[in-house]
């Protein structure tokens, strides 16, 4: 079967052919380093490290390129509030959101690129643009002129602002030609951050940082563009205005993904509503790989509610996959490799079929099953930690600490001894270093707790 994905741009799935044969540029919107990164970005940045992952393990190679908006209105307003340098409150939430992406097991981005690292790049690229007739200038700026792109609007099928769209403040002017012109170049007064510049003293519109950097690292067209859905309008409109209209080739991208929203108990994330949750308060409570399954469980491209009921589904789910893996290892069983080809050829066509994770995990569910009933085999260990490579939810192998493993040992002969006081002491500090000892017909095992 071929990989099809949804592409946004046509409202239909298409297989995916990359403009270079197996090698596939990717390019995921970034955050605003603005602030503490919240459960929201977690959702699209592992389904998007999932996709990448599982496009390698299909063989295709993938440079997948992310940037960090490090210089925005919003980061400039933080500043003011917490009284910092714009720069210093910047790069504290870009090592928050890079730590947390470490956390999550968030591994594959080949690059992440700084905005205000990009500067000659956006100047040379809006200077094009004045050049062929799509910029102007007024008192704050020079704007993109819409009136001058007619395909405006045919990625989102729309050109009027939704509830549920991302805007930037950089874009408000009472004297713009048009409603939906947006800025490329704003100009800085004495107290704002900016680059001097033929231009004018001024720092990048929200939307110019995107293209200048994806056009340094794959020219005027790539592969795939992906973000959360609150972007595709105006925010990938806007892209697709400058990039086809400077470089005069179309289309900008192949493909377009987008991700779908996350709601807290049903309702929309928001400090306003008391509901805002950060990668880092998450973290505390549940292990990545929970994380990872809770995401992953759902379709990319829908929406999915954080419920606490709905983390611990997924946590039991996981402990489920992790039991079949520890006991098939390197065992023998009557299970029939035929049950196990036919099992990942459908789970296969699941993914390749727009990355439909959540029928992939019910047929491993189903596998599961069959396994358990049978006898699991090591055929079954091979399979999962494939599936592992691109999923990273399952726990492989796992050194257990020398201090646990003591006591697992005293615990033991304890409980040989019929000293069974000092057992359950022993169990008792076994898990309050985190792990959980449990007793097998030759002895014990020990793993960690999820």
């Amino acid at each position: 079967m071929v990989l099809k994905v949804y592409n946004t741009l046509n409202k239909k799935k298409e297989e995916l052919i990359p403009i270079n044969n197996k090698k596939i540029n990717i390019f995921i919107c970034g955050i605003t380093s603005q602030d503490s990164p919240h459960i929201g970005h977690a959702k699209t940045y592992v389904q998007f490290d999932f996709i990448v992952k599982y496009l390698r393990f299909r063989n295709y190679k993938v440079f997948y390129l992310q940037n960090i908006t490090d210089i925005d209105d919003r980061i400039i307003d933080k500043a003011r509030i917490v009284k910092k340098p714009w720069n210093e409150v910047s790069k504290f939430y870009e090592a928050e959101f890079l730590k947390n992406m470490k956390d999550l097991h968030v591994n594959s981005v080949n690059k992440y690129a700084r905005a205000t690292a990009f500067i000659p790049q956006v100047i040379a690229q809006v200077k094009t643009l004045i050049k062929k007739g799509y910029a102007y200038k007024i008192d704050d700026g020079y704007y993109f002129d819409l009136s001058k792109f007619p395909d405006y609007g045919k990625l989102s099928k729309r050109t009027v602002l939704e509830a549920e769209d991302s805007i930037t403040r950089i874009d408000d002017s009472i004297n713009k030609k048009n409603k939906g012109d947006f800025c490329l170049w704003k100009f800085s007064t004495k107290d704002e951050p900016g680059w001097p510049s033929e231009l004018g003293f001024g720092r990048p519109g929200w939307h110019i940082e995107d293209t200048a950097i994806t056009n340094h690292f794959f020219g005027p067209q790539y592969d795939i563009h992906g973000g959360a859905r609150d972007l595709i309008f105006p925010h990938h409109e806007a892209e697709i205005a400058q990039m086809e209209s400077s470089s005069g080739k179309k289309p900008l991208v192949r493909y377009w993904l987008h991700t779908g929203f996350l709601n807290i108990e049903s309702a929309k994330m928001s400090k306003s509503l008391n509901n805002f949750i950060t990668i880092n308060d998450v973290l505390k409570q549940y292990d990545y790989r929970i994380l990872r399954f809770f995401y992953l469980s759902g379709h990319y491209r829908k929406p999915i509610d954080f419920r606490k009921e709905l983390l611990e589904q997924s946590k039991s789910g996981l402990d489920r996959l992790n039991e079949l893996l520890i006991n098939s290892k390197g065992k023998k069983s009557k299970l029939k490799k035929t049950i196990i080809a036919k099992t990942k050829k459908s789970f296969y066509d699941a993914l390749d079929d727009d990355f439909n994770t959540p029928k992939a995990f019910a047929i491993l569910f189903n596998f599961l099953r069959e396994a358990n009933k049978i006898g699991p085999n090591n055929d079954c260990y091979l399979f999962l930690k494939e599936v592992n490579s691109f999923f990273d939810i399952l726990q492989l192998e796992e050194k257990i600490p020398k201090e646990v493993m003591e006591l697992a040992k005293k615990r033991l002969e304890a409980r040989n001894n019929k000293d069974f006081k000092l057992a359950d002491k022993l169990r008792q500090e076994i898990n309050d270093l985190g792990y959980i000892v449990e007793d097998v017909d030759n002895g014990f095992k020990v793993k960690k707790k999820s």
